[in-house]
């Protein structure tokens, strides 16, 4: 296996994440505060890094020569880079954190899993905010857009367009991965844009509409105040942050066939149509016991629960208040939100709703075969017979999904972490959603309490859940490396 392709591209990173450092840093300039050294000192070393790696490595690269396992440990790598990258800024700047914590930030950041460590954003430099932000933006359309480009070669007419994310099938729609790319690209700079003019239109100030539109339409849910969106207490606010969250985590590609083709197919596709029913059922069910059972204002009531609703679905984990004290019925329910996540191909994190489309027709195709043996019964997804390799990866996932989460669960607790805490932090950070339950890292609080041996597990956690799982997993068997 040729590392040559790897260097190049952590060149590229490196140089990419010291030029975006700049705008940070000139914001604390702009403040007259201290951290623009901390922006200045980080990107003069990602900077520095770049040029030394591209340098020992001029050839040109021709990612057409990729193989599959290459294509594996450029993805592992490259999101590991970025993530030590990123906490540079932390650890060089006035925070005082540790390195485990400024780790623990950058891999939040930049799987817009929105886990946090700090307190007192109200009162943190613009920079740092405006930092965690970008981190957020980037991760969540850098891992889609980086999939299309990384791997060309797959079946399917020459691509599956989220191959690392989802195993979902795609049309291709243009002649190169490259034309996908920069629509979705466009599509993702507008969403932002717009959502940035609408949060300051309803009265946002301009940098607060900045942060809040990145991790919006990232699905990320980092926030410029402690109380996160529970600062705005502005209806309008709050609806317009649910339609982007939802605009965020539904499928691209079907924008990219909106745009190209006129193609209606994002108003009629099953997962999305899955999707919409799914949190429509939640927030009905929610609403009952609130306004029925509670007897608590309606439209207010609503709204509430139809932001948290959505927030911990499409995995941004924005919060108005601690929702773990609406009694044990929306905790369960929030469980299964945490683990479903949004669409596949979208930013969202999570096992995706068409893998639980998949696994229900898996079940009733084997509750028909036991009633009707002989009967010919078949699986569909949108109106097709799925393929046995869909239904085998799907189930696979499901299986290693599960073991995942057990897995960090006995190591957290291992560590002495309580079982409500262990079971939602893993949970959170493997659907990459942020906010926990309970009293150590619920909604109300953060991360910081934690052993640094727990936040490193739930970081690796983070990005397992990013990169979905086996694409990490597959570097730890030996058959990997054999020749």
């Amino acid at each position: 296996m040729t590392y040559r392709i790897t260097i190049h591209t952590s060149s590229l990173l490196f140089l990419i994440m010291g030029a975006v450092m700049l705008i940070p840093a000139l914001y604390d300039y702009l403040d007259f505060h201290e951290n623009y050294n901390a922006f200045l000192d980080a990107s003069l070393i990602s900077l520095g890094l770049s040029g030394l790696l591209y340098f020992s490595n001029k050839d040109i690269v021709k990612f057409e020569t990729l193989t599959i396992r290459e294509a594996f440990f450029l993805t592992a790598t490259s999101w590991c880079l970025v993530s030590v990258i990123g906490a540079m800024p932390f650890v060089f700047s006035d925070l005082q954190i540790s390195l485990t914590d400024a780790i623990f930030e950058s891999v939040s950041g930049i799987t817009t899993t929105g886990s946090t460590v700090l307190f007192d954003l109200d009162h943190k430099s613009r920079g740092i905010l405006l930092w965690r932000s970008i981190l957020q933006w980037l991760g969540g359309i850098g891992i889609v857009a980086f999939a299309i480009v990384l791997l060309p070669f797959l079946r399917v007419g020459g691509m599956q367009l989220f191959h690392a994310e989802s195993s979902d099938r795609s049309d291709k729609l243009f002649p190169k991965a490259k034309d996908i790319v920069f629509s979705i690209v466009f599509i993702y700079i507008f969403l932002t844009l717009l959502c940035m003019v609408a949060y300051f239109e309803l009265g946002m100030g301009a940098f607060e509409a900045i942060n809040h539109a990145f991790t919006t339409i990232s699905t990320g849910g980092f926030s410029t105040h402690d109380v996160s969106f529970g600062f705005y207490d502005q209806i309008s606010l709050r609806l317009v942050a649910t339609l982007f969250m939802l605009l965020g985590s539904l499928p691209f590609i079907l924008y990219v066939r909106w745009i190209a083709r006129n193609d209606t197919a994002l108003f009629k596709d099953q997962q999305v149509l899955t999707f919409l029913m799914i949190i429509f059922t939640a927030v009905c069910l929610l609403s009952f016991n609130h306004v029925v059972v509670n007897e608590e204002s309606f439209w207010g009531t609503i709204v509430t629960i139809l932001f948290h609703v959505v927030s911990v679905v499409t995995t941004t984990g924005y919060a108005l208040g601690d929702y773990s004290v609406w009694g044990t019925f929306a905790i369960g329910l929030f469980f299964f939100l945490t683990y479903l996540g949004g669409c596949t191909g979208s930013t969202a994190g999570g096992a995706k709703t068409v893998r639980l489309i998949v696994a229900f027709e898996v079940l009733k195709y084997q509750i028909k075969k036991l009633i009707h043996p002989n009967s010919a019964v078949t699986m569909r997804y949108q109106n097709k017979e799925l393929d046995y390799e869909i239904i085998q990866s799907t189930m696979f996932f499901g299986g290693i999904y599960v073991l995942t989460n057990v897995v960090l669960i006995l190591i957290l607790t291992f560590m002495g972490l309580d079982f409500m805490t262990a079971f939602s932090g893993a949970a959170t950070a493997v659907a990459n959603v942020g906010p926990g339950l309970g009293d150590v890292i619920g909604p109300a609080d953060n991360f910081s309490g934690l052993p640094d041996a727990a936040k490193l597990v739930l970081a690796a956690g983070m990005l397992l859940g990013r990169l979905e799982i086996i694409t990490i997993l597959i570097l730890f068997t030996p058959f990997f490396w054999s020749e």
